[in-house]
């Protein structure tokens, strides 16, 4: 019997003498893996956090829906100028932030300012960089005027990088998170649980629970249980491990496999030796055997990828097939490079499954080509310090949850430390061309410009494994933004 049909058993049998209930029909117990390092999207990289607050807590003057369309949030509606360089944006009349303050038009000024400043902490600073200036009409009224015209401008605003805040919280956002959402922030029990509650007298659609604990379950071990037992009614992302045909079974519980924005990718430093060698990332490339990578990763789900877009946008391209799995070619191009013996190198392993699991079986892939990593766990903190920020590494794995985000490798001090003028035009062209026909050509060359670089060792598309108590409406199947978005779940009748 393996572990998981032991707890299965006990768990049944558990539940076979209990006189236990679900929590009230307006509270949710849901399950995370990660803890946020804080609580302020404007001020993080950690997809925790819009896991936690995005659309819930804080809202931006658009937002992503669940079918990764952009709809009106704050913004109840908008103009665009002939020329592409102007947005005028009507605000909603009557919100309010969760300590009772105003929104208005000057939180937006200084939400946007504050975003693109020099000084800025925000970890996608390069959302504003087409802003030129930022003007206030009048309270419900904001006009801002871009430097060119920007065909993903009001997708932009819509990521949680984008929310707007109040001058007068936005300091105290990591621990005290103050928004303008359906929900408030009321505790956060660290190690432990994040709750929310509803908040009165919200602007929009009021939502139908009551009170909200986001518990952090970081593994199988301990999620699987929780579940079963009704502890947690649902796990956006279940870390469910080799129990998830059990839990398929059970008609209790909903599992949906969809998808999200999350390129799972061997991250490589570019500028550091020997990585800055083409021939070198290339044999990496051919090194990897996704499907191996994929089937070990922890859910044994994933889709694999030859660059870093997703495979549900319409623009998507399959590169798989750039540099197939071939480990005699492998050798034969670091023999060119100057590797014939192989080198030494090391592997930053975030805790998720994805990258530690993930992270042994490339290891030994590279291992059979003459390539020995020193696998080095580190924790979100620690990734965020050394590899994402001081660009301490050789090489990582991690997932990019963040949406349609193939800009980054033209931004000049990013992580990858990748470098091409030709994919940095293409990249140009795209922000001010709003056609969509000739959009998806370019993402299509910058697609093929990445994979050919092998700028990074792409492998799969993150899956979204979603279980949940049956009863339970609303839940999303797919993550088109890196966010738990609760504000239309509700407990059937």
């Amino acid at each position: 019997m393996t572990m998981w049909k032991s707890v299965l058993a006990a768990t049944a049998l558990a539940l076979a003498s209990s006189t236990s209930v679900f929590a009230a029909k307006t509270d949710l117990v849901v399950g995370v893996v990660l803890e946020p390092p804080h609580l302020d999207p404007t001020a993080g990289a950690a997809a925790a956090i819009d896991e936690i607050v995005y659309a819930n807590v804080f809202e931006g003057l658009t937002r992503i829906g669940r079918g990764g369309e952009v709809a009106p949030a704050l913004a109840e509606s908008w103009e665009i100028s002939d020329d592409g360089k102007v947005y005028t944006f009507k605000l909603r009349a009557g919100a309010t932030y969760h300590d009772g303050s105003a929104f208005d038009a000057e939180d937006v000024k200084f939400s946007l300012e504050r975003a693109m400043a020099e000084d800025s902490t925000n970890a996608q600073k390069g959302l504003f960089a087409a802003i030129d200036t930022v003007e206030i009409v009048d309270p419900t009224t904001v006009k801002v005027t871009l430097k060119q015209p920007q065909g993903s401008f009001l997708y932009n605003l819509g990521w949680g990088d984008a929310v707007i805040v109040a001058s007068e919280s936005a300091e105290g956002n990591k621990e005290n998170p103050v928004g303008t959402g359906p929900f408030k922030f009321d505790n956060w029990a660290k190690g432990s649980s994040i709750t929310l509650s509803k908040a009165e007298g919200y602007w929009g659609e009021p939502v139908a629970l009551d009170t909200v604990e986001f518990r952090i379950i970081p593994d199988a071990a301990a999620a699987v249980p929780a579940l079963l037992t009704g502890d947690v009614h649902a796990f956006p992302n279940m870390p469910a491990g080799d129990a998830l045909p059990q839990i398929e079974a059970d008609p209790r519980f909903v599992v949906v496999v969809g998808s999200t924005e999350g390129e799972t990718i061997l991250s490589t430093n570019n500028k550091k030796a020997p990585f800055d060698n083409l021939k070198v990332r290339q044999a990496i490339a051919h090194a990897l055997d996704r499907e191996a990578i994929i089937a070990g990763n922890g859910s044994g789900f994933g889709t694999p990828i030859g660059s870093h877009f997703s495979p549900g946008n319409e623009a998507y391209v399959d590169l798989t097939g750039t540099y197939p799995h071939d480990v005699e070619k492998a050798k034969a191009l670091l023999k060119e490079a100057g590797f014939e013996d192989g080198f030494k190198a090391t592997l930053k392993l975030p805790p998720p499954s994805y990258a530690r699991d993930g992270g042994q079986i490339v290891a030994s892939q590279l291992r059979e080509v003459g390539i020995e990593l020193e696998i080095i766990p580190v924790e979100w903190a620690q990734w965020l310090d050394q590899v994402f920020k001081a660009k301490d590494y050789d090489l990582t794995i991690v997932s990019h949850t963040e949406p349609n985000d193939i800009g980054i490798y033209a931004r000049d001090d990013y992580y990858f430390q990748y470098d091409n003028p030709e994919f940095d035009a293409v990249i140009a062209e795209l922000d001010v061309t709003s056609d969509q026909a000739k959009r998806n050509e370019l993402y299509a060359k910058a697609q093929t410009i990445i994979a050919e670089d092998a700028v990074n060792g792409y492998l799969f598309q993150l899956p979204k494994i979603g279980v949940w108590d049956a009863k339970l409406e609303g839940m999303w199947e797919n993550s088109p933004v890196q966010a738990t978005d609760l504000t239309g779940v509700k407990w059937a009748e």
